[in-house]
């Protein structure tokens, strides 16, 4: 396969703290986008969700409960587009109890599959690290990844360093138990 120029465009940014900040053009590319690396695969089916193949039916009510609890303090979407289309995206969230609002959560990092290789789960994972720190004042972020996917020395080359497993506690398929391994990012 060729390389285009559009291959070298690197990713804009959108950050969506509130429901109406998402346009309905938005949503329909992150159901899309979700459904199409769940599908593919990825290690983002999240509880509630049928195992693959998903449809846009089943991953819409997700996609909707994700943004309706949007909020500048608590929950923030982080928007990756190439041009006009949504290629990838993720969640950053945090509890506001005093015992724990020093730190967040990453969720659901997405790169959409026509996307894949070109640096856009890195660069969002990048962006979000500065978001994180920055505008929301967060000292640390955590994030739980699925053994066996080769995330691990991902997110390791970003910075992230393994703080513990859960040992077998994804069950992908029958006899296929995998550790849900748990990483930590000092910002």
């Amino acid at each position: 396969m060729t390389a285009t120029v559009a291959d070298h465009i690197p990713p804009e940014f959108r950050q969506v703290t509130r429901p109406p900040e998402m346009s309905p053009k938005h949503r329909r590319e992150l159901i899309e986008c979700w459904a199409a690396v769940t599908n593919a695969g990825g290690p983002v089916v999240p509880l509630g969700f049928p195992l693959p193949p998903v449809g846009i039916g089943q991953v819409a009510p997700a996609a909707d409960g994700l943004i309706a609890g949007l909020d500048p303090l608590r929950s923030r979407l982080l928007l990756a587009t190439v041009g006009d289309d949504l290629a990838g995206w993720l969640l950053v969230r945090r509890d506001m109890h005093p015992l724990i609002a020093h730190w967040g959560e990453i969720n659901h990092l997405q790169t959409h599959p026509r996307f894949r290789g070109r640096g856009i789960g890195t660069a969002l994972m990048r962006r979000v690290r500065e978001l994180a720190r920055d505008e929301m004042g967060l000292e640390q972020l955590h994030l739980a990844a699925r053994a066996g996917m080769g995330l691990e020395g991902f997110y390791r080359r970003l910075g992230w360093r393994e703080v513990g497993r859960w040992p077998g506690a994804l069950r992908v398929a029958p006899g296929d138990d995998r550790d849900d391994i748990l990483m930590l990012l000092t910002l």
